[in-house]
């Protein structure tokens, strides 16, 4: 492999002194509890990649000038691993979640690298803590992938220096609520993207802007915000997650699967295509369209009133599907229709099932799946 680049078949080891014993799933917060081993790989414009290192979970030593802390030169990204019912250990569509990150690290001037490469180094990484993959329906090993700029100094410039590292964290459901309908706020007075700029990258800069109005919403009785923009009020995403709406035209008894389209503002969510790619192939052309279209709060109010709005659910790695029941609106309430006695709609049920049983091992559907691990 050409000097310089990312290269998973030469790892410097350092094995943790302790061994954690794995946590009751019941004691598993999500992002909370951290496996013993993490991975790291440094970078320089004059040398390249260097040689990764997977090591205990520890500190890292930055300089106060570092460029990460004063101008935000950092990305992420979320994905998951999973242990099937033959103790296998897999991660859900991971080359989405690579492509995804050299995305990010061209927009803001940090290195790219192999994706293959990475995912072999996470695989490796997952191998030292597979102990702590936790079992059972709803449980999984959350990956943070991250890239930090780490050059010192105060100038803007582009960094000459890098570092990515990876964290893996133990989860159970993301709400502990578990599948409950959510209350949404519509939010038209603070914009989470807009166009040109960097919203469709995972980015740290996009998260924190987002807090406060959430807080807002919460105070008003509200557990996310439905990011709106525009004088056209259309709908981008929810809180921090994909949103997909259902609607149903009276006159020919077709329903629609909408969301957003992918215009620059709405990020390329994995889970998000997961879905469209499972509604295209799974539910009936005659009965159904699946669209990615430009679509407005006003025209989920105007056909709430007409009885034309179905359901609706949120679409991330975190909580997978997130079903909607209510969203404020200019001091309304629009009501989304859920099954009697039920917190979810039936689509968003169906799809949940469809995604967890690819996760799980319980169905195979393209090359979804990756194996990086034998538990046994």
């Amino acid at each position: 492999m050409t000097v310089g680049q990312l290269d998973s078949s030469i790892v410097k080891i350092t094995n943790s002194a302790n061994k954690s014993e794995p946590l009751p799933n019941d004691k598993l917060n999500f992002g909370k509890t951290f496996t013993d081993h993490m991975l790291t790989v440094e970078w320089t414009a004059e040398f390249g990649w260097a040689v990764p290192e997977i090591k205990p979970y520890g500190k890292l030593e930055i300089d106060p000038s570092c460029c990460v802390l004063h101008y935000a030169f950092e990305l992420f990204e979320g994905l998951k691993a999973y242990r099937t019912s033959d103790d296998k250990i897999t991660i859900f569509r991971p080359d989405m979640n690579m492509k995804r990150m050299n995305k990010s690290a061209a927009r803001i001037a940090l290195p790219t690298f192999d994706s293959e490469e990475l995912i072999s180094l996470i695989g490796k990484l997952i191998e030292q803590d597979k102990h702590l993959v936790p079992e059972g329906q709803g449980y999984s090993l959350y990956i943070r992938p991250t890239m930090i700029g780490t050059t010192d100094g105060l100038g803007v410039a582009v960094p000459d220096k890098a570092m990515i590292f990876v964290i893996l964290s133990p989860v159970g459901p993301y709400y502990k609520t578990g599948f409950k309908a959510v209350r949404l706020e519509a939010t038209d007075y603070a914009t989470r993207a807009w166009p040109g700029g960097c919203g469709d990258k995972k980015l740290g800069a996009n998260y924190a802007p987002c807090v406060v109005p959430q807080l807002q919403a919460a105070n008003r009785g509200y557990q996310q915000n439905l990011w709106l923009f525009g004088e056209e009020k259309y709908i981008t995403e929810v809180g921090t997650m994909n949103v997909f709406f259902v609607f149903k035209n009276t006159e020919t008894g077709k329903k629609e699967l909408v969301t957003a389209p992918l215009d620059g503002t709405i990020l390329e969510g994995v889970t998000r295509d997961s879905v469209l790619t499972l509604a295209r192939a799974r539910l009936s052309p005659e009965e159904w369209d699946v669209n990615e279209r430009y679509f407005s709060i006003l025209e989920v109010e105007e056909r709430a009133a007409k009885g034309e709005l179905v359901e609706a659910f949120g679409s991330g790695t975190a909580a997978v599907v997130s079903p909607i029941k209510e969203i404020g609106w200019r001091g309304k309430d629009i009501q989304v229709p859920l099954l009697p006695g039920e917190q979810f709609g039936e689509l968003t049920k169906r799809v949940s099932e469809w995604i967890a049983d690819i996760q799980y091992g319980r169905e195979e559907f393209k090359d979804w799946v990756r194996v990086v691990a034998d538990v046994k």
